[in-house]
């Protein structure tokens, strides 16, 4: 019994690590690209010339942290239910690969980069721009980890 509870933890640490390395390697090059000299030479829209108070650089670039992070965890979840589904072929599996879609559909949209591809910016929204992100994020690491643990 104990023997296949220290199998259990091992085949479940091994991916998980691996995911938490590829996560970071994803989030700290995105943070380097969006902070850094790098950046796509898309047409953009002049900002306001007035200082919108509390709207500060750090929290979009933290936005496109966070989007790629939930971005690369969407993929994770859809392959990991479509490979599932190949196995098992589970209807309950079915709409958990309709939810990790739409899921990354939602994180791809929400990339600040395609924003600025199409010549929009946020400006004056502070903190909450990052905040539905943050959200996101929190909920796929929830839905990585049971799809891991089970």
């Amino acid at each position: 019994m104990d023997h296949n509870m220290q199998k259990k933890t091992r085949s479940f640490l091994i991916p998980a690590v691996m995911i938490v390395i590829a996560v970071v390697i994803i989030a700290v090059i995105t943070a380097l690209w969006a902070t850094s000299a790098f950046r796509l030479p898309f047409a953009r829209r002049t900002p306001p010339t007035t200082f919108v108070r509390g709207d500060f650089e750090l929290f979009y670039t933290l936005q496109t942290v966070v989007s790629v992070v939930n971005t690369t965890l969407s993929i994770i979840l859809l392959l990991v239910y479509v490979n599932i589904y190949r196995k098992t072929h589970s209807e309950f599996t079915i709409g958990l690969i309709i939810f990790s879609a739409v899921l990354l559909l939602q994180a791809f949209v929400s990339l600040p980069l395609l924003h600025r591809a199409f010549g929009f910016y946020d400006f004056g929204l502070g903190p909450f721009v990052l905040l539905p992100d943050l959200f996101t994020c929190v909920a796929l690491a929830v839905l990585l980890y049971l799809t891991f643990e089970y």
